[in-house]
């Protein structure tokens, strides 16, 4: 089904941020990134972007469970911080909190050995309806 032409000159209609909400928690990686990107850049002046952003992944992959704790924590404290925040500017400017969006569950799936029970068992019956008569 094609799509309907918009007039020329129109602009869909986009919701702008307000510039006074608080930035959103950080994860224990982006904490890491911020702590690994320059010393990444000094080991490989020659990389780009992407290639910093690979490199960073790859040391985080490499790293232990100790290892990444004060990461952890520190993205802890900034989720709490967020939420705190978050809850001071939403009773400011009087936002109501989003319903939560309900999971719709997805329907069972029949499994194989399922199936083949059932086979066996209209089988059982054919075979006792036989009996019978």
């Amino acid at each position: 089904m094609p799509k309907e032409a918009k007039p020329k000159g129109e602009k869909k209609e986009t919701k702008k941020k307000d510039p006074n909400a608080p930035k959103r928690a950080l994860s224990a990686y982006m904490f890491f990134s911020k702590d690994a990107r320059e010393e990444v850049k000094q080991e490989n002046p020659e990389a780009g972007f992407g290639d910093i952003g690979k490199l960073i992944g790859a040391k985080w992959s490499a790293m232990s469970e100790e290892d990444k704790a004060p990461y952890v924590e520190q993205a802890e404290a900034d989720k709490e911080r967020y939420a705190e925040a978050k809850a001071k500017y939403d009773e400011e400017n009087g936002v109501e909190a989003a319903p939560k969006k309900e999971k719709k569950k997805a329907a069972p799936k029949k499994s194989k050995k399922k199936a083949a029970s059932e086979d066996e068992a209209s089988a059982e019956e054919k075979a006792a309806d036989d009996d019978e008569e």
